[in-house]
């Protein structure tokens, strides 16, 4: 089996890490991290790199490329710590390309092609515990179309986004509707996060909106997928760039007269490091190769995956601490950041502990080496 990149996806992932070098520098994140985490200029520029198009059906202004480019983007973006949520515009286009009517598709497609719209998911509720099948929120259906009741937490750059994919009780079961930024009785609460990125809680008190598809659990599935395989493959990019820091500093790090890279015991972490670098890897492979699976096998696939990157972002991430030692955890340094947004990918979309428990509900009676 051949596991080698396209000429095209190699031609890709070249053009993203040259803007992330020179167009995305740590000078530049800090000062948007400042101005409030979220650039609207960063955003426009992803677009007119063609990044936000990535995934849109070529019919409706997009380039139409799969699963892997997607990870070929986003491990490059995690190296360079981009705040951005390109992530949302890949699981905007997989819900309405695969659920939407032509109406709705016609409508925002294009536009999510182009950057001019931001959609994001809108899902997680504080009593939800990450559960998708958890939902307070409330749709009704009305004369003009429907409204929606419900608050969500934790919503991506929430109040700078152009609309949001909210799911809704409707008649007993998880419907998905979209609902735009200015709509009446929608309002939101911004913040900054941990890793400086920026989020928002969304209040919808009788918002109208636009029904997605009435059979939203698998369609929020869906979308939770494709956002945790792109996580993963973020993920394993800023570990990359965590153990290269490392790495480097150890090079320059004297301690009685030689560089510490020369202790046994540091190195011997190191490649560890190295070890669950790795791993992910091949986990965000797998993951994301497992995006075109039937549901259920595709849903445990990501489950398995982020598993596995949720250990080895926690290992990278705290063994950069420790090897660095108190620069490790200072605001100036690069590799401070690396830390904080490896530890809150862990807990994004579903942390380490939950998605073990998707894994042990769904092996089969034959898992084990007694089968």
């Amino acid at each position: 089996m051949d596991f080698d990149f396209s000429d095209d996806q190699q031609q890709l992932r070249d053009a993203v890490a040259r803007w992330v070098d020179k167009g995305y520098t740590f000078e530049r994140r800090q000062s948007i991290a400042r101005q409030g985490g979220f650039s609207r200029e960063v955003w426009n520029e992803l677009a007119e790199l063609g990044l936000t198009a990535l995934t849109v059906p070529e019919q409706y202004g997009g380039l139409g490329q799969g699963a892997v480019d997607v990870m070929v983007v986003m491990e490059e973006l995690g190296r360079g710590l981009v705040m951005e949520p390109l992530t949302q515009a890949f699981v905007a286009s997989a819900v309405l390309s695969q659920f939407g009517d032509e109406a709705l598709k016609q409508a925002w497609l294009p536009q999510i092609a182009t950057g001019e719209k931001l959609v994001v998911l809108a899902s997680q509720e504080h009593k939800a515990r990450y559960r998708l099948d958890v939902c307070a929120g409330t749709a009704t259906k009305t004369t003009n179309g429907y409204t929606v009741n419900a608050t969500k937490n934790i919503v991506p750059v929430g109040d700078q986004a152009d609309a949001f994919i909210v799911p809704a009780q409707l008649d007993g079961k998880i419907a998905l509707f979209l609902v735009e930024s200015g709509a009446e009785g929608l309002s939101t609460r911004g913040y900054a996060t941990q890793d400086e990125g920026r989020a928002a809680d969304l209040i919808c008190k009788a918002a109208p909106a636009t029904l997605i598809t009435a059979n939203g659990l698998t369609a929020l599935t869906l979308a939770q997928d494709v956002a945790n395989a792109a996580l993963c493959a973020e993920g394993v990019g800023v570990m990359e760039q965590t153990l290269k820091l490392t790495a480097e500093y150890m090079n320059q790090r004297k301690q009685f007269g030689v560089v510490i890279s020369s202790f046994q015991a540091l190195r011997h972490r190191v490649a560890d490091m190295k070890m669950q670098l790795e791993l992910a890897r091949s986990m965000s492979y797998y993951g994301t190769l497992k995006l075109g699976a039937p549901a259920e096998e595709r849903h445990t696939a990501i489950a398995r995956a982020k598993v596995q990157l949720g250990q080895a972002m926690r290992y990278v991430g705290q063994q950069s601490v420790q090897l660095h030692g108190g620069i490790g955890v200072t605001d100036e340094y690069a590799g401070s950041h690396y830390f904080k947004r490896l530890t809150q990918m862990e807990m994004t979309g579903g942390d380490t502990l939950h998605h073990l428990g998707i894994v042990s509900a769904n092996m089969q009676d034959s898992a084990g080496v007694f089968a």
